[in-house]
């Protein structure tokens, strides 16, 4: 007898465990009228509903759309205060990188984060962690980058640490210490460099708290030398790579990503050609966040372009206190179709199995198959072209992680 069966359930879900690309981001199975049998947390059944075998908990899913839960896999989950006193200076003009330079944005985070305890901050992104799996994420990666001093970042490294213990969803940790050059170290960024090369990267590799480590590499914040640098250092300590690349200008962060084997490029907004051809001959994982481009009214990237690639592309939320203060996966999917021309199924795909090879988990996360974790969701949605048709609503029904049947708020 299973733990859980869901039973009557439209299952669509893409397969495997290595991210897809080109053509087959849009290969995903669908099946009508199956059931789903979970033992220990695993998904150990999936037949016809008048083969399936008996539950301890029987879960009616009504004939409506059930998915493997979905993966936000870019994230920056913990930070201090909020942002939005800078909605006027916006409304003025004021660029994204202006804001930055006037000490706004990211800094103004910094300052609130590093004045905020970490119990603050904990309970802080509890709640945000409930709502998330309310809306149907089920596993995230968060980023450090809200401290650019080793106290904070470890603090907010220690938080997700925490959390990963206190709350139910699966949570991957990114150091981000190269998020932007501090004020105690405006106009010598170099300074910067040098201590994250020699100071940062080589003491938070000792606590094990992170597999990754990620960079903005951007006009105005550090350059593709500069960050080649940083990656490098980071490499040789062990941390896997990640990079945010080319968001506002074609820095060339997509090629360093090639480069340099990173498991992921994220933003890409202005990427140019070489930049994604780059990509596709390494293999590494176009992180795609069009909530952003809507929140600043900037360019969206050249996903369908990607795709044409053979790129793999993942969607995720950005979710962050300034330039996407918004942490609904269902808002980046609808923006997915609406925005990046992207079908249903390649959406899916990039919400699913290709975020979670961009963490690290494609083996136990991303798909529904016999032996892969049990983190579903089923949708208040007839089929799956629905769940992008509707938008502005939360159109989660029933959310199962590793297994259980999850109450939400």
């Amino acid at each position: 007898m299973y733990d859980l069966v869901i039973k009557n359930a439209l299952l669509a879900t893409a397969t495997g465990k290595a991210p897809k690309k080109g053509t087959e981001q849009k290969d995903i199975t669908i099946m009508p009228s199956v059931s789903i049998g979970v033992k220990d947390g695993k998904i150990a059944c999936i037949c016809a509903d008048d083969q399936c075998c008996e539950g301890k908990q029987v879960v009616d899913a009504g004939g409506q759309l059930v998915t493997a839960g979905l993966v936000d896999s870019h994230t920056h989950l913990v930070f201090g205060g909020f942002r939005q006193h800078e909605l006027e200076m916006k409304l003025r003009g004021a660029e994204y990188l202006e804001i930055l330079a006037a000490g706004g944005g990211i800094l103004s985070t910094v300052k609130a984060t590093r004045t905020t305890s970490a119990d603050e901050l904990h309970d802080k992104a509890t709640d945000f962690l409930d709502q998330m799996m309310a809306h149907g994420t089920t596993t995230v990666e968060a980023k450090s980058g809200y401290g650019l001093d080793y106290e904070t970042e470890l603090k907010q490294l220690e938080v997700v640490a925490k959390l990963q213990k206190t709350h139910k969803m699966d949570i991957v940790s990114t150091f981000m210490g190269a998020h932007a050059v501090p004020p105690e170290f405006k106009g010598n960024t170099e300074g910067f460099v040098d201590l994250l090369i020699n100071d940062m990267i080589p003491r938070i590799a000792k606590t094990g708290l992170s597999p990754y480590c990620d960079i903005f590499c951007e006009q105005g914040v550090f350059d593709v030398e500069q960050s080649r640098r940083i990656m490098e250092v980071a490499r040789s300590h062990g941390f896997q790579l990640k990079i945010h690349a080319d968001e506002i200008v074609d820095l060339g962060g997509a090629k360093l990503a090639a480069e340099l084997g990173a498991v992921s490029a994220e933003h890409l907004i202005a990427a140019s050609d070489k930049g994604l051809e780059a990509l596709a001959e390494s293999g590494t994982i176009a992180v795609l966040l069009p909530a952003t481009s809507f929140n600043l009214n900037k360019p969206f990237a050249r996903a369908r372009n990607m795709v044409d690639f053979d790129i793999p592309v993942a969607i995720a939320s950005d979710f962050n206190p300034g330039s996407s203060p918004n942490f609904n996966m269902q808002l980046a999917m609808t923006l997915g179709y609406l925005k990046y021309r992207l079908y249903p199924s390649e959406i899916l795909t990039a919400v699913t199995l290709n975020a979670a090879c961009a963490i690290g988990l494609g083996d136990t996360k991303g798909t529904i198959e016999v032996g892969k974790d049990a983190d579903l969701v089923i949708w208040n949605c007839p089929d799956l072209d629905f769940l992008f048709y509707r938008f502005g609503n939360n159109q989660a029904g029933k959310i199962i992680k590793n297994g259980e049947l999850i109450k939400c708020n």
